[in-house]
């Protein structure tokens, strides 16, 4: 499945650049030129693994954004670069002490910028192995096992990482086709009704109360 960056940069230069390379390497890329226009375009989007900020933006600039980011449920823990024009150590401190996980100054290199979202990407990869607790539930990725009450529960890889992705959003509401796309992949051929199947599974070995159902939207847990 191809990963999805965020790119926010007003020089349209810059942007098609990151585009143009990011898409080479097997990323989706979704562009903007402002942040208004990013948080208008990406509630039809499932979230992305990194934002690429500008700190320079017009209306509200890349700050604002990643303080934005920083206080949604589900975009808290997606890692942030910032880019900026600035040389200025106080920029990077705002960024780094709201929450930004690496910053470039430009002009940058491209394999320069390439490196830093490998590092980023690494560092978010090894905290996404950390233990989910959603209720009763325990949900170790690096080990693979789920346990409810303290007691083992045997479950399909699907199923293993339909449950992780809800109790990893839990709260927010998923539609059939953004698990589709998490679960399975852009290409997954079968309906959507796969992913009905798989909610009936979860609920019959953890429990009817497990997964709610979002009349018209799909799935969540709370």
């Amino acid at each position: 499945m191809s990963r999805a960056i965020v790119v926010v940069e007003d020089d349209e230069s810059i942007r098609e650049m990151l585009r143009y390379y990011f898409q080479s390497v097997g990323y989706t890329v979704r562009p903007y030129e402002s942040g208004e226009a990013m948080f208008e375009g990406e509630t039809a989007h499932s979230l992305p693994v990194l934002f690429i900020l500008d700190i320079m933006l017009p209306g509200m600039d890349g700050l604002e954004i990643l303080r934005r980011l920083r206080e949604g449920r589900d975009t808290a823990e997606v890692p942030v670069i910032m880019l900026t024009a600035r040389s200025a150590e106080m920029d990077r401190v705002a960024g780094l002490e709201n929450g930004a996980d690496d910053y470039v100054v430009k002009p940058f290199g491209i394999m320069e910028l390439q490196a830093r979202v490998k590092a980023v990407l690494r560092r978010t990869e090894r905290r996404g192995d950390q233990v989910l607790t959603c209720g009763d539930l325990e949900i170790d990725p690096a080990a693979r096992e789920v346990r409810k009450g303290g007691k083992l529960v045997d479950l399909t890889f699907k199923e293993f990482e339909l449950l992780k992705l809800l109790c990893a959003r839990r709260g927010v509401a998923l539609t059939r086709d953004e698990i589709l796309q998490t679960v399975w992949d852009y290409d997954y051929t079968g309906e959507t009704r796969t992913v009905d199947m798989h909610v009936k599974a979860l609920r019959q070995k953890l429990g009817d109360d497990v997964v709610t159902t979002v009349r018209g939207v799909g799935y969540k847990m709370s």
